[in-house]
């Protein structure tokens, strides 16, 4: 195990019956509880610990695939990193460092990684983490969101939560963005200059051939896979920072997953944006249930 990777005790994915060897794992979680940009509802911060809670009411038989897919796998709950609960204060920059030198000694032990925020700013320490771990060959980032985040800077800060694909467009990888119906103007310009591949919202709503029209736009054999959870329609998930109203269904997103974990060699992938509501589990639970079966269908994609 790497020696940044902490091994206090954590409320383990799926519950504290299914915990493997880290050697053993397959597949890492990773939760970053970190909260500092939010410009709505607030409460992401807490996203990453109402997921894991919410896993151990999860069946560990997945009916679409017809396995119990933990048992074969190993799913290794790693400690959180870069957490700013309790008032604990972390700069972006050190949150960004943590977050990429942890999954890289992940990646280099071998390790699926699934991250698990808090705000979506995090995934730009992620992405760089699978650039510096892959430098010879590119991976196109895939982003579902209902938001474009494009935007060079917002409220004084680059590393802002709504500038984290600008900052991935930096690093000169290819994107494409998926159930995106909130831009700016600036946003909307940057599309149509770099001629960015997008598919809104309303497509996936009235164009059957949307998907097609995605994976076609990918060049790459390898992806990385990010989800901010208001990509998905809101009364499904409610529990976001940003809602929007429209959004990918379940099966929409599913069957979206699945495709692209068959096609593609899917590097790692994140989950992030889960705020959670006063009285409410669906939006933990549907989080949780949305990791396990990316957990599934890279399994059945890897032959675990």
């Amino acid at each position: 195990m790497p020696t940044t990777i902490a091994t206090t005790s954590v409320v383990p994915f799926l519950g504290s019956e299914i915990v493997p060897d880290y050697d053993k794992a397959h597949v890492v979680i990773l939760p970053i509880p970190y909260e500092a940009t939010t410009t709505y509802r607030r409460g992401c911060e807490n996203g990453p610990a109402a997921l894991l809670e919410a896993s151990h009411q999860l069946e560990c038989y997945d009916e679409e695939l017809d396995r119990e897919i933990c048992y074969d796998v190993g799913i290794y709950t790693n400690y959180p990193i870069a957490d700013t609960r309790n008032g604990q204060r972390v700069s972006s920059l050190e949150m960004l460092q943590v977050t990429q030198k942890t999954i890289q000694q992940l990646i280099a032990e071998n390790k699926f990684v699934i991250a698990i925020g808090g705000e979506h700013s995090i995934t730009a320490g992620v992405v760089e983490a699978y650039r510096l771990s892959y430098p010879d060959e590119p991976f196109t980032v895939i982003q579902i969101d209902a938001h474009g985040d494009l935007r060079h800077e917002y409220e004084g800060s680059i590393y802002n939560h709504a500038c984290v694909m600008r900052r991935i467009v930096d690093m000169g990888l290819p994107t494409l963005q998926i159930g995106i119906r909130a831009i700016c103007k600036e946003e909307a310009d940057l599309i149509k200059e770099k001629q960015l591949n997008v598919i809104r919202g309303r497509e996936i709503a009235t164009q059957p051939d949307w998907m097609e029209r995605a994976f076609s736009s990918i060049k790459t054999r390898r992806v990385f896979l990010t989800i901010d959870l208001d990509g998905i329609d809101p009364t499904l998930i409610p529990g976001v920072g940003t809602p929007e109203p429209g959004g990918l269904n379940w099966y929409s997103l599913t069957g979206f997953l699945r495709r692209l974990c068959e096609s593609y060699e899917v590097l790692g992938c994140d989950i992030m944006e889960l705020a959670p509501v006063v009285d409410s589990v669906v939006s933990e639970f549907t989080a949780a249930k949305l990791t396990y079966k990316l957990i599934g269908y890279q399994a059945l994609a890897k032959g675990w």
